[in-house]
């Protein structure tokens, strides 16, 4: 029984020495999202910590949309001896400050889903980016309503040939804004039809801002609205909102509205006729490279190791090795079910 009771007591010991050196030798990584309460980065944030477990000790942080706040939560993840960073910038305009604090402490940098400018990433050679190119879901958003265009001879109301939209945009600093709405667009011009903007405006990605917007042009645009541009899918939701107060999507009233993200609520909007079609932006590849790329930077793997594979996993090799791409895919009632 003593045999028995001092071998239990040496495969604790055992254990729990196991257990100590995986917690001491697993790497610290410092992450910031732009703010928590974002539906898409949530499902981003989401997969880096199911990703992490087991393999590094996380600090996530709520940049709560204030970019000095963002600027302390990195300065004190320095302090903390963070082997590496992976950052969702509030202000991709305001990278160069976050780039000098990382490079100052040679601490490897991963920015990801909102894009900063190229002469910025080129600053600091241990800073690498993860996302989307958003000029692909702009061509999208804009391929979907020409196509739903030509198909539907209803849907020009005044019957004049020419497609009369509104846009919502979101934060217009942010890179993905200004593309999706510059891009989508031109998509519809390059297939060959006529548009003519009655009202542009930013909603800042929010669902209750967008409602808000969307109220007040049908009022300043009534019956001459035909078409609803979103750069995200909680613009989108919220328009719809506004469009089922008026009376929309019932007795045959219908206005089209596209977004893109392909976020659950959506897809629900989608299957419920509501929505036209979205564009994926895939939170799931992009937070497991994210994390893959910073946990291999932070282990101090070379970066070419890491990023090569996955850029080339996503179809998107990238030849100066800073940048992962993660494709779009398009969303329809003909292929959503493959996304739900």
């Amino acid at each position: 029984m003593k045999r028995t009771v001092s071998i239990l007591v040496a495969l604790v010991l055992v254990l729990s020495v196991g257990v100590g050196m995986v917690a001491q030798t697993a790497p610290k990584i410092g992450v910031c999202i732009y703010k928590f309460d974002d539906t898409f980065m949530s499902y981003v944030r989401n997969t880096i910590e199911t990703a992490a477990k087991g393999k590094a000790i996380l600090s996530v942080q709520d940049s709560m949309y204030d970019q000095p706040r963002q600027n302390d939560q990195v300065d004190q993840f320095l302090v903390e001896g963070m082997k590496s960073l992976a950052i969702n910038m509030v202000d991709p305009s305001a990278v160069s400050v976050l780039i000098g604090k990382a490079a100052k402490k040679k601490v490897p940098l991963v920015l990801f889903n909102r894009e900063p400018a190229a002469a910025d990433m080129a600053k600091y050679a241990m800073a690498y980016y993860v996302g989307a190119k958003a000029q692909e879901s702009g061509t999208m958003e804009g391929e979907i309503v020409a196509d739903y265009w030509k198909k539907n001879p209803s849907a020009d109301l005044n019957k004049d040939g020419v497609l009369q939209y509104v846009m919502l945009i979101g934060d217009p600093s942010n890179t993905d804004a200004k593309y999706r709405t510059e891009f989508s667009i031109k998509a519809v011009t390059a297939a060959g039809i006529k548009v003519q903007k009655l009202a542009e405006d930013t909603a800042m990605w929010d669902r209750p801002k967008a409602q808000e917007k969307m109220a007040a042009w049908l009022t300043a645009y009534a019956g001459k609205i035909e078409v609803v541009f979103a750069n995200n899918d909680d613009m989108a939701l919220g328009a719809i909102e506004a469009l089922k107060a008026a009376g929309y999507f019932k007795d045959g009233k219908y206005m089209p509205v596209v977004g893109v993200d392909a976020t659950p609520p959506a897809l629900d909007a989608l299957e419920q006729g509501y929505l036209l079609g979205t564009v994926l932006n895939d939170a799931k590849r992009q937070g497991l490279a994210t994390f893959e790329l910073a946990y291999s930077l932070a282990l101090g793997k070379p970066a070419s190791t890491t990023v090569a594979p996955l850029a080339n996993a996503d179809g998107k090799p990238d030849p100066k090795g800073k940048y992962v791409w993660v494709p779009y895919v398009k969303v329809t009632k003909d292929n959503y079910k493959a996304f739900k």
